[in-house]
């Protein structure tokens, strides 16, 4: 056992109970859907990323709260005591399926808020083994007086305290996950998997592999999920909706056994998503639900930031595996509003920067009072323990050594907003269009003399002339938005010393 780790003493430990007897011992906050599912009202409705800290040291990275030591002992000694009267649940789940890749997580947390643990029976997998100590844990106190999320690396702890927001436990385990996964020389991405079994242009029936990254609202796993319109021979195969670990050669391990979506503007036309939604096994986080129980994913009186967890297995399209044999095609999402095409294809360098910049739009899942204005984050990624730079350079590394590995920015934004005629909005159809086509190789590209990227000049299916963000300005608006775009990207990359200089020559 790590030194920084007390054992958890309570007035009453109830170890690994079912998720049968989680429900119940929910039962008093919860609202019983139509469909026979749980629903659930927290007080805290979005991650608290302002009052999370990760332990000061040397690898702490640039982009990341530190701690004291002294200020997490002070803390966790105060935590401990205040459990020795509680009652205490006492998790124990698996995160990742294989052998290669699986960890054992356990999660303390005071009875009165079973609702969460039974939230997350649902994320992760049933462990092949019972610890003694387990690999990673979180100790989390919904009710205490102040709101601080802390996490000590090395001893692969977290204490979550103040807020009862589900995502924080979600996320705590992921995060020392891609932390572990690191100091195994890997690299973990906060991304979506899922395979096209497609035609290619060469007329071979063929298994493509996509990794998808993006910000929580951006459309990952909107696009994660999607059927790309595929019938017959062709269809589509969903593994992963948030998190992935690659290997040096690709390989993408799974990490969860089941989805946290949003369910803001959920509805039927989203088949495979609002199905799993209104199964039984379902439970709703911050979503409206009626007196009679009926569920109103179009309102967001209690939140834009309304949560699902729904089954893997209950997903159309999901098989046995939660793994990805390779990821032959790699997709950053943003969402933009003027200059940025409908897609973009990179080289490794550029992969790289686009990893590093991470542009977005923040969200009602991050920080709502800031949602809808541009962000960057790196990896679109804010659980990354540890230096920013290895990361870029890790990527790199990885996609020299696979030169069959193919890399895109995909805008799900707009394009040609505030030009000199009307914007044209992406839409998902365009996107998950596109995707097909990066799959079966049927795009003809063109090099963007402004960025060095290739942009595409013909796309089946669709008039991508449309989607031509310099058509929608003058040109001295156009150059000037590029300038300045480019000035900023070099100023947010500038942060991370060590970046390697190739990867900072891409966006010159």
């Amino acid at each position: 056992m790590h030194p920084f780790i007390q054992p958890v003493q309570a007035a009453s430990l109830m170890t690994n109970p079912s998720i049968q007897q989680l429900r119940e011992w929910a039962r008093p906050e919860e609202k019983t859907t139509q469909y026979g599912s749980a629903s659930f009202i927290s007080k805290v409705r979005n991650r608290s990323a302002k009052n999370t800290f990760i332990l000061a040291g040397d690898y702490l990275g640039v982009d990341q709260n530190g701690i004291p030591l002294a200020k997490e002992k002070e803390v966790a000694a105060k935590v401990h005591e205040y459990l020795k009267s509680k009652e205490v649940i006492s998790l124990e789940r698996q995160l990742g399926n294989h052998p290669n890749f699986r960890y054992n997580c356990r999660l303390y947390i005071t009875k009165e808020y079973a609702r969460i643990p039974f939230m997350w029976y649902n994320m992760l997998f049933d462990p092949a083994e019972y610890k003694e100590e387990p690999d990673l844990t979180s100790i989390y106190v919904p009710e205490w007086p102040e709101r601080l999320i802390f996490v000590h690396p090395e001893a692969g702890i977290t204490y979550i305290l103040g807020t009862d927001y589900f995502g924080e436990v979600k996320k705590s385990f992921l995060r020392m996950a891609l932390y572990m996964w690191k100091k195994r020389c890997g690299i973990g991405f906060h991304a979506g998997s899922k395979v096209l079994r497609v035609r290619t242009a060469q007329g071979e029936l063929k298994d493509v592999g996509f990794i998808m990254f993006g910000l929580s609202g951006t459309g990952k796993s909107t696009l994660t999920i999607h059927d790309h319109g595929l019938q017959g021979e062709e269809k589509v195969i969903i593994r992963q909706d948030d998190m992935v670990m690659m290997d040096n050669k690709g390989y993408c391990y799974g990490t969860e056994n089941g989805f946290y979506i949003k369910t803001e503007g959920l509805d039927q036309s989203q088949k495979v998503l609002y199905d799993a939604a209104t199964s039984r096994n379902a439970i709703l986080e911050n979503v409206k639900v009626t007196d009679d129980g009926t569920v109103l994913f179009d309102n967001n009186e209690l939140t834009s930031n309304g949560r699902c967890v729904i089954l893997r297995s209950e997903v159309a399209k999901t098989d046995d595996r939660v793994d990805l044999d390779k990821a032959n095609r790699i997709i950053f999402i943003t969402r933009r509003d003027d200059i940025i095409p409908a897609v973009a294809k990179l080289s490794a360098e550029q992969a790289a920067a686009y990893f590093m910049l991470g542009e977005s739009i923040e969200t009602s899942a991050g920080d709502p009072t800031h949602a809808g204005e541009s962000k960057r984050e790196v990896g679109t990624n804010p659980f990354i323990i540890g230096r920013e730079y290895y990361e870029g350079n890790k990527l790199l590394e990885v996609l020299r050594d696979n030169p069959d590995m193919e890399c895109y920015l995909l805008n799900t934004g707009s394009v040609g907003i505030e030009g000199n005629k009307p914007g044209k909005k992406i839409s998902i159809k365009i996107s998950t269009t596109i995707m097909k086509h990066l799959a079966k190789g049927t795009i003809k590209w063109t090099r963007d003399p402004d960025w060095g990227y290739e942009v595409p000049v013909e796309v089946p299916e669709i008039d991508i002339s449309e989607y031509n963000p310099v058509s929608y300005f003058s040109a001295a608006d156009y150059q000037e938005r590029v300038a300045k775009l480019r000035r900023e990207r070099l100023q947010w990359l500038a942060k991370y010393e060590g970046l390697k200089e190739e990867i900072i020559q891409a966006i010159k």
